[in-house]
């Protein structure tokens, strides 16, 4: 297999920038009013319950991330890890996943801005305001890395302001208690009535929240433009859990202290809109749609530099065709961007937009699961075969947290195969990628003699 001559990005970037472009990427006030309602329609009062189960998970595989980070700080991502710890086929599988998985997350959060921009400006449809985000945010992403950073920074800024809002509207004027979140959660059934939550609810609950807080790792991304990036990463992933899990959980349970505990407020879309409007009046409503129109733009732009840099790592892992790996390798001479893979990324987000925003949420949800499994996996194996001795960072508690998070994965994954609506969709999605990253690799990929990885230096591993 020849190998390229690979362009190789500007090392610019300080710790804080990539801090911010990754909790910009979490999205949180995007992921109060659009994720986190999905927490509470599958478990409820118990969605707190959910977070802090969530949460603690997410730091789990916040540790993985650590590690795997700072021994393979590559644009890769997910994928590049797990080759180096695992081999070739795993990290392919990975890498099949992880495109579904970003693609899908850019198209379901700009589907998403829908809502909030009918709220603003009535005539406009879902669909075109998702395309006219994707080609807004696109084009941002073309720009340097540091200048996004100083973008995505102050648009944080706002989110954050925003989702303190929402907490003081419901902790200044409570209608339930701590108690009853913890030991008496309630949900509302398939018969819309209020019932005890079960296992299984705070189960599919977990699952939803632990994607709400998903995006902390994508430091890792941003590993080829990051200085000292073998102990920053670590950091920059720690810190984005940390400020994630903390700006989501507070509004959360914010909004279940401060409103009714009925099937209608457990079942609706819109309910921390709804809860903003019936406490703060349409004037605030309307500046909080703004700010979370404004998340969503800003979210867009960290996940597309995101993926524009791991479809940039597949062509200089020659993933494709020798005319399309040679196409996404191209740096921007001016702002050191991989131009060429950022408007592929933004193009197949836009077409993905096409589908059904419900079927793509599904579509989502296992696969994330499976890609933290393998992470997991790759973390016990590395420590096993010295892959990442060289790492700057190691987590505490070795094996625990990859061995905990694994058996976690396991039961969300359960929960999700054995529900008989939205989970096994998802589950059967997540199979059907896993078997053609399989069926490309064995195929096509290693009929062409060994899959070498390639770093930022040209050098193979």
């Amino acid at each position: 297999m020849t190998h390229l001559a690979t362009p190789t990005f500007s090392r610019s970037m300080k710790m804080i920038g990539c801090l911010m472009i990754t909790v910009s990427c979490v999205t949180p006030a995007s992921s109060v009013f659009i994720v986190i309602p999905g927490v509470v329609q599958q478990a409820g009062s118990g969605a707190l319950i959910c977070a802090l189960i969530g949460g603690l998970i997410s730091l789990l595989i916040a540790y993985v991330y650590a590690e795997l980070g700072s021994a393979f700080p590559l644009s890769g991502g997910e994928y590049a890890m797990v080759a180096r710890a695992m081999g070739p086929l795993p990290g392919f599988i990975i890498l099949g996943l992880n495109l579904v998985v970003l693609m899908l997350g850019i198209a379901v959060i700009a589907l998403g801005l829908g809502t909030y921009v009918q709220a603003l400006l009535p005539n406009t449809s879902a669909l075109a305001d998702a395309l006219v985000c994707l080609a807004l945010t696109t084009f941002c992403a073309l720009l340097s890395v540091q200048t996004n950073a100083l973008i995505t920074g102050l648009f944080l800024a706002l989110e954050l302001i925003a989702l303190v809002v929402v907490a003081a509207l419901g902790f200044l004027e409570p209608v339930n208690t701590w108690a009853s979140l913890i030991t008496n959660p309630m949900v509302a059934n398939a018969a819309g009535q209020i019932a005890p939550a079960t296992l299984n609810n705070i189960g599919l609950g977990t699952s939803a929240a632990i994607f709400a807080f998903y995006g902390f790792g994508s430091a890792v991304y941003l590993g080829e433009e990051t200085q000292g990036a073998s102990r920053h990463i670590a950091r920059a992933v720690l810190w984005a859990l940390a400020i994630s899990v903390v700006s989501q959980s507070v509004p959360l349970a914010a909004l279940l202290l401060g409103a009714p505990a009925t099937a209608e407020a457990f079942t609706s879309g819109t309910m921390f809109g709804d809860f903003v409007l019936a406490r703060g009046g349409p004037g605030l409503a309307m500046a909080m749609n703004l700010a979370v129109a404004l998340a969503i733009i800003n979210a867009n732009i960290a996940i597309v530099i995101l993926a524009a840099r791991m479809v940039f790592s597949t062509g200089r892992d020659q993933v494709w065709s020798g005319p399309i790996n040679r196409a996404l390798v191209r740096i921007d001479a001016r702002y050191k961007t991989p131009w060429v893979a950022t408007l592929v990324t933004g193009g197949l987000a836009g077409l993905l937009c096409l589908f059904d925003f419900s079927l793509l949420l599904i579509a989502s949800g296992t696969a994330l699961m499976v890609v933290y499994g393998f992470l997991c996996a790759a973390v016990i194996v590395g420590r096993r075969n010295g892959a990442t001795a060289h790492a700057v960072y190691r987590m505490p508690f070795f094996p625990w947290p990859p061995v905990l998070a694994l058996i976690a994965f396991a039961y969300v994954i359960y929960t999700n195969v054995t529900d008989p609506g939205t989970g096994v969709v998802s589950f059967l999605a997540t199979t059907i990628v896993l078997a053609a990253s399989a069926t490309y690799y064995q195929f096509v990929l290693k009929r062409r003699g060994a899959w070498v990885l390639r770093g930022p230096e040209g050098n193979a591993s």
